[in-house]
């Protein structure tokens, strides 16, 4: 006897399973799992908060905004301790629960490391620790090196290593002078009869470092290049600024910043395109690259196809090019104002500081422009820097995600979970740096990273391991450029209207500006 079963039955049948499956999935994905995470994490001596199913709370963001604003009442005027007080939920969950501790990103449990050991372990264990996936809208902005993992990585960080080995950048050391000197000149301009003015140093600064990079990344193209980066800097206030960016599945919804995202992506792929496709066109005739990153990169792209005869899936492809170029501006930009804000604001600080880096630059370089062979000669100005970088990390905390069941010292983390290093709060560990490891002292890197960190993984400013910045060199060789040239022409001092509030903005930054007040020399 033959059973005859309707197309319509068979489709009620699949929508009742349907139907049963996704609340038994949601359930588990948005509570009993996440519970399951917060048992082990206890059992262990780890403290956190309770997780709580709150997609749509936004009590936690309004009470950051609160202490936002308790700090910034409590930060007008000069400040009187160089550590600065960030208030981001990492912080305040160790200042709440101790190193010993968790916090809770969504249905996500981010356990807080700040052991060294444990630290010089996950960085090291590259495979098993990755980086967190991004957001579908976060990728516009940082979608190349940083975020690539095994095998791609190592393929794109073997062909980019060209462009910023020391011989390379040694020719870039003309752009960062030329770009400097203009910003100098402007400030003369701005001087009073007697040679001092009061001025924001940190927009000059975010045009110095955006005009050197656009040099340096494309040469004869910069002016296109500095176009790319505004579209680049609009997405970033974008991204940084979306009240909702948290709340699962909103980027696939058509909102309008994911339209206005969309929209500058492709003017910036138009661009990139342009310029590219002219550089791949000259060398494919035989002409020598230009001596800029973008020519670098692809020269060196060029030599990994050759190699492989010619293959253009051994290499990177033109959208991947293009994905690097993004990195570059965002990553070479933002890294080297922040370093050269901070470094001003402290130097302005501390003027006996100032008199010494000063004294040095003369002695090295009297009234000419600096040079490579004399750069390595400023031992005071790469101790000012280093401990600037240890106060003010341009990026506050490095999250790692966790690809299977393992252990991490003493700890067993469980596939889902991530690990978070707070470098601000590591970087200030009296523990670690002794009682004080919250005042401005660069002596302390006087023999050097090693010696002042006694061997241990508790200063990463650039991060640590096989996955280091590969453009560590070029923001530290720009910013002793900057700094000597700036010394040769000024003294500063802050103004008494400077209002001492970092934030963080993609990365840690002076929220009301840098009011310096200049000195001609």
């Amino acid at each position: 006897m033959e059973v005859f079963i309707s197309t319509s039955t068979i489709m009620m049948l699949v929508l009742t399973v349907i139907l049963a499956v996704i609340p038994c999935y949601l359930l588990n994905k948005l509570w009993f799992k996440p519970k399951k995470f917060e048992k082990l994490l206890k059992s262990q001596g780890l403290h956190g908060d309770p997780y709580k199913l709150s997609l749509f709370d936004n009590s936690k963001q309004n009470h950051m905004m609160k202490l936002q604003h308790e700090a910034k009442s409590k930060s007008i005027g000069l400040f009187k301790e160089p550590a600065p007080s960030i208030f981001s939920p990492i912080h305040q969950i160790v200042h709440k629960y101790g190193k010993n501790s968790f916090l809770w990103e969504g249905t996500t449990p981010k356990v807080v490391i700040t052991d060294p050991d444990q630290i010089k372990q996950v960085f090291n264990m590259i495979e098993d620790f990755p980086k967190p996936k991004l957001s579908s809208i976060a990728k516009y902005l940082s979608n190349g090196l940083t975020q690539h993992e095994g095998e791609k990585w190592a393929k794109h960080r073997k062909i980019i290593n060209p462009a910023f080995h020391i011989e390379k950048l040694k020719g870039m050391l003309p752009a960062f002078s030329h770009s400097c000197e203009e910003m100098i000149s402007k400030w003369k301009e701005l001087l009073s009869s007697d040679g001092t003015c009061e001025i924001d140093v940190w927009p000059f600064l975010q045009n110095l470092t955006r005009d050197v990079i656009s040099r340096t990344a494309f040469g004869s193209s910069y002016v296109e290049g500095s176009k790319i980066f505004e579209h680049l800097k609009r997405q970033g206030f974008l991204l940084m600024t979306t009240r909702y960016a948290n709340i699962p599945l909103w980027w696939l919804l058509p909102t309008t910043t994911k339209r206005r995202m969309q929209e500058m992506d492709r003017d910036i792929g138009d661009s990139l395109a342009g310029i590219i496709e002219k550089r791949v066109k000259s060398l494919n005739n035989g002409e020598t690259a230009n001596d800029d990153l973008l020519g670098i990169l692809l020269q060196s792209n060029q030599a990994k196809n050759q190699e492989h005869g010619n293959s253009k899936s051994i290499g990177m492809t033109t959208e991947e090019v293009m994905d690097e170029c993004k990195l570059f501006y965002l990553a070479g930009q933002e890294t080297t104002s922040v370093l050269l804000v901070w470094t001003m604001v402290l130097l302005g600080r501390y003027p006996e500081w100032q008199a010494r880096a000063r004294e040095e630059v003369l002695h090295v370089f009297g009234n000419q422009n600096p040079n490579f062979g004399g750069l390595s000669q400023l031992k005071t100005v790469t101790m000012i820097l280093y401990e600037v970088l240890r106060l003010y990390p341009p990026t506050i905390y490095f999250n790692r995600a966790i690809r299977k069941d393992l252990k991490l010292g003493s700890l067993f983390l469980s596939k889902g979970t991530q690990v978070s290093f707070p470098i601000f709060l590591i970087h200030q560990d009296r523990d670690i740096w002794g009682d004080d490891a919250k005042e401005f002292k660069p002596e302390r890197f006087a023999e050097g990273i090693a010696k002042a960190t006694k061997g241990q993984v508790c200063y990463f400013p650039f991060g640590w391991g096989p996955r280091i910045c590969i453009g560590q060199n070029f923001a530290l060789l720009e910013a002793k450029i900057v700094i000597s040239l700036l010394l040769q022409n000024f003294s500063f001092e802050l103004s008494p209207t400077y209002v001492h509030l970092p934030t963080t903005v993609l990365t840690l930054q002076p929220k009301y500006g840098a009011t310096i007040i200049l000195h001609k020399l």
